[in-house]
């Protein structure tokens, strides 16, 4: 079933391990814009093959607590496209909250404003595992979206972290249903991202079943937030290299398309970003982000888009 998704994958991932040191995929070394356009999600049995362009090059993310976005979000999308992000990863919801989509009006004005200068936008939801129905809900909510002008979002990704299922057994067991689930209902044509644990930090999640998150997922994305595990540039370097490279080792697949998440934005030293940008180059990582948007810096989109 990975193999068949990751035919296209294959040549992406590829091209990434020749590109100059600071390059990514769909990125050129002047931070302009790659050729590959995000195209709207299809329907579960439309799609011939996965495109997993979205997770290439420069995103950046908006969670439902940056309220600069949400209170100006066409300003804020002009200005992701005057910088050069090629992709938006857009939180619907959480478990906790009483609704499916937050704020669904001004979710709609961020896709079709990012569908006009195209930018790709992924969806992201954080579910319990504790909750299986309300997380399938939810989950379908975000992937059946659609907008007044028809616009939907380019790709789902699913947050994996929470830790209410206590027991690691029955927390593996619900994460890889859901993931299932979602894998069956979009088909082998739609592009998923697993967004996960920092494998080379977190010690809250034991046994973490990466073989089968890969084998669901197009695109792992790991929560490399290094200014909570480590400071400077060599230890930095280290944590971000050794992210990508335990996603390949503990799945048992040297080909998994990474897209590495660093942060916390703006708290790290202009030598712990530029760390993190060389240890995932250098790991063949397919793009890269900082979270979040709000508080990413003038530097640290000059570094992320040099």
């Amino acid at each position: 079933m990975r193999q068949q998704r990751l035919m296209l994958a294959a040549a992406a991932v590829v091209t990434l391990l020749v590109l100059p040191a600071g390059t990514f995929a769909g990125v050129d070394a002047g931070g302009g814009r790659g050729t590959s356009e995000p195209r709207r999600a299809a329907g579960p049995l439309l799609d011939p093959g996965p495109d997993i362009s979205p997770y290439e090059g420069v995103g950046t993310w908006i969670d439902m607590y940056d309220t600069g976005p949400w209170r100006k979000p066409e300003a804020a999308i002009d200005r992701m496209a005057a910088l050069g992000v090629r992709t938006l990863y857009l939180q619907t919801s959480n478990w906790q909250k009483a609704f499916a989509i937050y704020k669904p009006d001004i979710t709609a004005r961020l896709i079709d404003r990012a569908h006009e200068h195209g930018i790709a936008v992924v969806a992201w939801y954080l579910p319990s595992f504790a909750t299986p129905k309300k997380d399938w809900r939810r989950t379908k909510a975000a992937i059946e979206f659609e907008t007044a002008a028809g616009n939907r979002f380019t790709s789902f990704a699913l947050d994996i972290e929470a830790t209410e299922v206590r027991d690691i057994a029955a927390r593996n067991e619900a994460a890889v249903s859901l993931s299932r689930r979602i894998r069956d209902y979009v088909g082998e044509g739609y592009a998923l991202g697993g967004i996960i644990p920092d494998p080379a930090g977190q010690l809250y999640w034991p046994d973490f079943p990466y073989t089968e998150m890969v084998e669901i997922y197009d695109v792992i994305l790991p929560m490399g937030y290094y200014t909570y595990r480590t400071s400077g540039y060599a230890q930095t370097y280290r944590y971000a290299k050794r992210n990508v490279t335990l996603i390949r080792s503990e799945s048992g697949d040297a080909g998994v398309p990474v897209h590495a998440i660093g942060g916390i934005a703006g708290r790290a030293s202009r030598r712990e970003v530029q760390a993190f940008l060389d240890g995932s180059n250098a790991a063949g990582v397919m793009g890269v982000s900082l979270y979040d948007y709000p508080i990413t810096l003038d530097w640290e989109w000059a570094k992320l888009l040099r």
